[in-house]
């Protein structure tokens, strides 16, 4: 039986999203070596976080809860301070649980669908019909009423958000294959050779680690699995892949409920790694970027503290304060410095004769006089010390910091204080 207009109307209101913030990020190496993957800066002033949360508040899914795990303290305080403006007196919030011991269990979450089957006590409490479950470590704008009205579609009990990938990135992902209804007919999580879609060779069908479930269905489940000593208690490893053949589990296409960018492709990135942080993060400086943060329609909320515009001093013949094709936040200060095809986040300093090109500076952090930085990452509070050369000599680099596959160097305050000892 197909829901009325009524139903999708109001199904919003009686979903509750689950947004897990709990991953280490470790492939960032010591960018979350002190906050997890979700509370990392983002874009000059948001955190990953804030995308998922925006995509929620935008669509209407405004009861939400946030699932936090490793190194939270500073996801906490972002979140109490820039996300608490939701009025509770409509029903709407950002409930965050932190992983917590009981007397039942003295272990942390040991997957995915585990850290939701710990929390269906908090979620059930609020009656919701429908249970939305996100990731909170992913970068992209989502319209989640189409999703859900493709749920209702396919009378589903699971459904999944998918997107096309090449083939040889699909390894990292879970592939599903669906049949001409939209039902996911096989699943395999980071295949090795990876299945195409039909008529689409070197394609593949990658899930976004995005799910809808229908209540009752979801935390059935969910005590099942938790109590099956051979799972791990992740969705994309277990769930899905048992309940193919005993339940409705579809597909539903970002392509459908992306938020376009003119003619760009639909944008969903995973900026798990230093490689594609720094990519994610430089495509804004481009004139055209594939992700539009200056869409009025979509906005990205964030918290920030109020700070004065960005300062460029010095004017001389061989001393001037300028910035091009970069993205300069708040609070900072170019001193007499160049800065190229760059991004700096709030309160950022770079000082005279400093030469900075293709480079992400983070929060706080200090760029010495003299200094040379080329396709760097600059951990938050950073201490560039004056004249440092970084992207010139690999060698040097590779030995000094973090150097990437592809040529990024990391850079944080501890590899600096290692150089000293």
């Amino acid at each position: 039986m197909q829901p009325s207009p009524r139903d999708i109307c109001y199904a919003p209101k009686n979903t509750v999203a689950v947004i897990l913030a709990g991953g280490r990020g470790s492939r960032l190496m010591d960018l979350t070596r002190e906050l997890s993957k979700p509370g990392l800066d983002f874009g000059g002033k948001y955190r990953i976080i804030d995308f998922a949360l925006s995509n929620c508040v935008n669509s209407a899914f405004r009861r939400i809860v946030v699932l936090t795990q490793y190194n939270s303290h500073r996801l906490l305080e972002h979140l109490q301070y820039g996300w608490s403006f939701l009025p509770t007196i409509l029903d709407e919030f950002v409930h965050v649980l932190p992983a917590q011991q009981n007397l039942d269990r003295d272990v942390w979450y040991t997957g995915t669908a585990d850290a939701v089957y710990q929390n269906i006590p908090n979620i059930r409490a609020h009656n919701p019909e429908n249970v939305l479950i996100l990731a909170g470590d992913h970068v992209y704008k989502m319209d989640y009423r189409i999703f859900l009205e493709d749920h209702f579609r396919l009378n589903a009990d699971m459904t999944v958000a998918c997107l096309e990938v090449p083939q040889q990135q699909a390894k990292e992902f879970g592939v599903a294959h669906v049949d001409e209804e939209g039902r996911i007919v096989a699943f395999v999580e980071k295949p090795e050779d990876p299945p195409c879609i039909p008529g689409k060779p070197g394609v593949c069908l990658a899930s976004m680690g995005i799910y809808l479930f229908k209540e009752d269905f979801l935390f059935h489940e969910l005590l099942r699995d938790a109590e099956d000593p051979k799972s791990s208690h992740d969705f994309g490893k277990d769930l899905i892949p048992y309940l193919l053949d005993k339940a409705r589990v579809c597909a539903h296409s970002f392509e459908k409920s992306c938020i376009p960018n003119l003619d760009k492709a639909p944008y969903w990135r995973d900026v798990g790694t230093v490689d594609a942080y720094w990519e994610a993060n430089m495509d804004l400086t481009y004139v055209d970027p594939a992700l539009n943060l200056y869409d009025g329609d979509w906005p990205i909320f964030t918290h920030q503290i109020q700070l004065p515009g960005a300062k460029f001093v010095h004017s001389g013949p061989h001393r001037n304060g300028l910035a091009i094709s970069s993205v300069l936040s708040g609070g900072c200060i170019v001193s007499g410095a160049t800065v190229y095809q760059s991004l700096l986040f709030s309160q950022v300093r770079v000082h005279s004769h400093a030469h900075v090109q293709e480079t992400i500076v983070l929060p706080e952090a200090n760029i010495g006089g003299h200094a040379r930085l080329r396709r760097v990452v600059v951990d938050r509070g950073t201490r560039v010390p004056p004249g440092l050369v970084v992207g010139e000599d690999p060698e040097a680099d590779a030995r000094r910091f973090y150097r990437t596959p592809n040529g990024v160097t990391l850079v944080s305050q501890r590899m600096l204080d290692c150089l000293e000892s």
